[in-house]
């Protein structure tokens, strides 16, 4: 697989990822914006006990969303109160009428592990599929972390020299002990860490899986152990990916049997309908479906990358008859995801015959990143239809 990072301008950045020459993620890195892995202290302004979280200001327009429980069993946090001065990190970004959804179990990422103070927990990356190499990397991450934190070692850790992951370990522990220093001393809200820019986030993701060159109109950008290439200005609009980018913000994706996908993000989940369309065939309506799908599958990847749906993700595939048939578009939809670097898990089929799948929700998604409600009908994308006037 070919795949190439673009880089425009410096502040704000467009970075835009494309695998094989087809467009997988469009960002917008703007510095001012410290969003999922920002560190604040915050002020707790109430509790909700019926829903076991806090609410806490931390200088957003909207109060973050703090659980008063956390996952990880062997985290142990005081009891918060409000008035409380209380150390969080952002694990999604507040989107729509959402603030941000916080945590008190802070981790700070780095190319070869996340170091995780908070807690004890020693763990592998689910990319790494193969058992001996989870063997090997948890052994070494218990080594490293000698019962005084956790460690999540991840896929780049396996070809790492253990010196080089010890130096990002230490790196990682003077951050926290940085944080830490400043907190006491801090007004409640503010910014303690800033978190890595995207373009840190996307090769420390990509680097491991292979980059065949990044591409920049910024002079004084530089990537060790990746061929760069200088291009004049603008290249997002001459390069044609803004143009790509423009049509994952629209609703129908035509497929290039004839096909086409229309998605519809929702408040509670996103859900994705795949039409044959102009995709009739000549005989065979089952293999017709089939390839349909089978196609459907690959795009549906692709747009769920590229537009960055997060959270509960319904698609209504084209009916299938055949049992195996169904198995077969589910494990392409399986594979058109692996490339993807952010969490996604396709469960199956529901009772209804729709494939639920869930993906890790980050950031916001393209479509808040590149538009805006519309403020004469109230966000729906529709205006009023002119009503008829009676006599």
């Amino acid at each position: 697989m070919t795949r190439e990072i673009y880089v425009q301008g410096t502040s704000p950045r467009e970075i835009a990822v494309t695998e094989d020459g087809q467009l997988v993620e469009y960002l917008l890195d703007e510095p001012a914006a410290a969003g999922a892995e920002a560190v604040y202290l915050g002020r707790v302004e109430r509790l909700v006990p019926g829903m076991q979280a806090a609410f806490v200001d931390i200088g957003q327009e909207r109060n973050g969303f703090l659980p008063l429980q956390e996952k990880s069993r062997s985290v142990l946090l005081p009891r918060l109160q409000a008035g409380d001065r209380v150390l969080v990190q952002v694990k999604k970004e507040a989107q729509g009428t959402k603030g941000a959804f916080l945590t008190r179990d802070v981790t700070l990422c780095g190319e070869y592990v996340l170091f995780m103070p908070c807690n004890r927990y020693i763990g592998v990356s689910a990319r790494v599929t193969e058992e001996d190499d989870r063997r090997a990397l948890k052994e070494q991450g218990a080594a490293l972390a000698g019962g005084a934190c956790g460690l999540v070692m991840r896929q780049a850790a396996l070809d790492a020299p253990e010196e080089a992951i010890r130096e990002e370990l230490d790196g990682l522990r003077q951050t926290w002990e940085r944080i830490g220093h400043a907190a006491p001393t801090s007004p409640a809200p503010s910014l303690l860490h800033r978190p890595r820019t995207l373009l840190d986030a996307l090769l420390d993701d990509y680097l491991p899986r292979g980059v065949t060159c990044v591409v920049t109109d910024d002079p004084a950008l530089d990537v060790p152990g990746v061929p760069l290439r200088r291009e004049a200005p603008g290249l997002m609009e001459r390069l044609g990916l803004r143009a790509q980018r423009d049509r994952a913000l629209q609703r129908r994706v035509w497929l290039e049997s004839g096909g086409n996908l229309i998605i519809d993000p929702c408040e509670a989940m996103t859900v994705i309908d795949v039409n044959t369309a102009k995709n009739t065939g000549r005989r065979d309506a089952e293999q017709t479906m089939l390839r349909t799908d089978l196609e459907a599958a690959r795009e549906i990847a692709r747009q769920t990358r590229l537009r960055n749906l997060g959270g509960i993700i319904l698609i209504d595939m084209i009916d299938l008859q055949e049992e195996a048939h169904r198995e077969q578009v589910l494990q392409a939809l399986r594979e058109a995801f692996a490339a993807d670097r952010v969490k996604t898990v396709v469960h199956g089929l529901t009772s209804l015959g729709l494939v639920e799948m869930t993906r890790k929700k980050t950031r916001a998604p393209l479509l808040s990143d590149w538009t805006q409600p519309c403020m004469h009908c109230g966000g729906t994308g529709r205006i009023p239809r002119e009503e008829k006037q009676h006599g």
